[in-house]
């Protein structure tokens, strides 16, 4: 049998870390089981901590909007002059969720064509021919999305506010949650939000790194985003105090090229972009601006997450290479690979989503907790190796009597499902795996060896 030696060992930050001062993690050996690999328990690898306090726990409790944002949105909400009703927020938020990306025009010239093939074959006379361009725009018109660009003046800018403000800062609060509980060490000086909004991500980074951070670059092309964003800095006024220094506004990216950020983030933004192209633009200039981390976030639907892999595959494949930066990318969250997206080249595609709960603003109508699904991806500068290389749990955990159930995106760029029991793999394994949750790693590593004959297989999914 291999020696634990030859098999390898758990991967960490470590060229990154010590490039960063910081020594690497201990290494923790592992042994082979049937399917999925298991903690040596004779290893230091849970370093005296409980199993509850595993090293792959990324949870996030239930997030509560920092009080001044919450008073600030409620003052603007009761001072405006448009009312905001139950059933205006309900109807945006059902919009925003169920929008798809705008149809590109080389799909719509594909369709037009085979439209117009159909309707000759079926033609039977000559007034049909004549008439053949009106009914394939009219055929069009009944099968295409109508996307369009939504225009935030002051009235749709509060709507936004009240339906998506404590939503889109819980999601960006468990990507920063997800950066900083891997690399506490991580102090990030400057931040660039793209279509910032009402400003939730300068509130969410604030939360979390307020100690170190200095400057908060908030690029929006709405004035009215940009103007509702710094009254609430202001705690609802136009000459308050901001309770958060240091924040400046624009409705244009820095054209600098020399000009980089410590930490990027584009939360819900790329998606009302009107095309691929414009898309392509806007990540590629983000990515040249990114000094660490680049943090994309979009709905948690097939489209959002779609759109996110066209994004990060676009940094990790893209050989534009800036002469202020060389560095490389490679993917820092969630996917534990470079490769493509197991989720997406399933015979049933899925999304890639995550949940985060949260205290929503306390309306009336409004005072349960909810949960806020959303996709991410976290790119950061340096090389794939330098990542800690875990499979993510990515679907909710089965727990049941002596063995748990865990949908697992692998290293090696497969969906795995693995059926953990105690006996099987070990007591460190499985009780890791039980208080493990969706979203968090599992902290094991697949040996590059052989894989086990399909008899020893576990149940696939």
């Amino acid at each position: 049998m291999a020696t634990a030696r030859g098999l390898g060992c758990l991967l960490t930050l470590g060229r990154w870390r010590r490039g960063l001062g910081v020594a690497p993690q201990s290494r923790a050996f592992v042994a082979v089981v049937p399917g999925v690999s298991q903690v040596d328990n004779k290893s230091d690898f849970l370093k005296k901590r409980c199993h509850r306090r595993h090293p792959g726990i990324l949870q996030l409790s239930c997030v509560r909007l920092p009080q001044a944002l919450a008073d600030a949105a409620q003052l603007l909400l009761l001072e405006s002059s448009m009312p905001i009703t139950e059933k205006q927020v309900q109807a945006l938020t059902s919009y925003l969720w169920s929008r798809h990306l705008p149809v590109e025009p080389e799909e719509l010239q594909r369709r037009a064509v085979y439209l117009e093939k159909k309707y000759l074959e079926n033609a039977d006379s000559s007034k049909m021919e004549e008439k053949l361009h009106e009914a394939v725009l009219r055929a069009l018109r009944k099968t295409t999305y109508h996307w369009q660009e939504l225009s935030y003046n002051e009235g749709l800018s509060l709507l936004y506010m009240a339906a998506r403000l404590d939503g889109g800062f819980a999601a960006v609060s468990r990507a920063f949650h997800e950066i900083q509980a891997r690399l506490p060490e991580f102090q990030p000086k400057t931040l660039m939000d793209f279509g910032s909004g009402t400003g939730s991500v300068t509130w969410a980074a604030h939360s979390t790194w307020g100690q170190s951070l200095r400057e908060y670059m908030c690029v929006d092309s709405s004035a009215a985003m940009l103007e509702l964003a710094e009254k609430l800095l202001k705690g609802g006024s136009e000459s308050g105090v901001p309770s958060v220094p240091g924040v400046f506004f624009r409705q244009f990216l820095p054209v600098s090229p020399k000009v980089q950020f410590d930490v990027v983030v584009s939360a819900f933004s790329l998606s009302e972009l009107p095309s691929k192209a414009d898309r392509a633009d806007v990540v590629q200039t983000l990515w040249r601006k990114t000094g660490h981390f680049l943090i994309l976030v979009e709905n948690g639907t097939k489209a959002g997450h779609s759109l996110l892999m066209d994004a990060r595959d676009l940094v990790l494949n893209g050989k534009e290479k800036s002469p202020l930066d060389p560095r490389p990318g490679f993917v820092f969250a969630p996917c534990p690979h470079e490769l493509p997206c197991p989720q997406m080249t399933a015979s049933k595609p899925l999304a890639c989503s995550f949940s985060q709960a949260y205290h929503p603003i306390p309306f009336s109508w409004n005072k349960k907790p909810k949960e806020e699904k959303f996709s991410m991806v976290i790119l950061a500068r340096g090389s794939p190796e330098e990542a800690t290389r875990w499979p993510r749990i990515t679907q909710p955990v089965l727990k049941r009597p002596r063995h748990v159930h865990c949908h697992l995106c692998c290293p090696d760029g497969q969906r795995q499902h693995a059926v953990i029991t105690a006996r099987r793999h070990g007591r460190d394994l499985y009780r890791c795996a039980r208080v493990s949750s969706w979203g968090d790693l599992l902290p094991v590593i697949t040996p590059s060896e052989p894989p086990p004959s399909p008899a020893q297989d576990p149940p696939e999914s």
